[in-house]
């Protein structure tokens, strides 16, 4: 029964998680932040960035984690498993180079206002549609490759799995969230694309 308890406290934590991660990232946060603060908005995005990694090794360290393996693949079998990772893990480095990385990450905003550039319409970041590389079959390939690397593991432990579908729920949410701020900032073009391809795996 007491691992009943654990595994709600871990989709709890990454509930809590989730939830706050995905409030400050609502078009109406940043808004209201715009509004008040319009000289903090530059700096948004990279405070966001440290805050959502903050807040992840403050979760990671406090949620339960009971001493019980789900499953371990043995070896030789289990480098299988470490090769579909690496595979996966450079797939996700690949897609990094179809976005910029400095405006994800929050660097390239705070650049802007130090040379006036900084328009606060674009809120946190300047977005653009790119249909290109790994987008071409996945509307989230970040995402896709996230969940690969993650999933693939020759050791799966109580927590790690609870934390896993945590995870992967996540991912579903946030592109949601996602898809309605591309939908309203690029129309008919994105319904398109939407038709057309998967939002996080490839459509069969």
């Amino acid at each position: 029964m007491m691992y009943v308890f654990d595994a709600i406290a871990i989709f709890l934590f990454f509930g809590i998680y989730g939830w706050l991660h995905s409030v400050l990232a609502s078009r109406r946060i940043k808004v209201k932040v715009t509004t008040r603060f319009p000289r903090f908005m530059p700096y948004y995005r990279l405070t966001y960035n440290f805050l959502a990694l903050f807040l992840f090794y403050l979760l990671w360290e406090f949620a339960p984690e009971p001493d019980i393996i789900i499953y371990e693949v043995p070896a030789p079998y289990d480098l299988v498993i470490y090769a579909m990772q690496i595979l996966s893990l450079g797939m996700l480095f690949y897609t990094t180079r179809f976005i910029d990385g400095m405006e994800f990450l929050g660097v390239r905003q705070i650049i802007r206002a130090q040379k006036g550039e900084y328009n606060l319409e674009d809120l946190d970041e300047k977005s653009s549609l790119r249909i290109e590389g790994p987008y071409t079959y996945s509307r989230h390939p970040l995402y896709l490759y996230s969940i690969l690397f993650l999933g693939f593991r020759p050791v799966m432990s109580f927590f790690y799995f609870f934390a896993f579908i945590a995870m992967v729920l996540y991912f579903y949410v946030g592109a949601y969230y996602e898809e309605k701020k591309l939908l309203a900032q690029f129309g008919e073009q994105y319904k398109e694309y939407s038709k057309s391809t998967g939002k996080i795996f490839p459509k069969l």
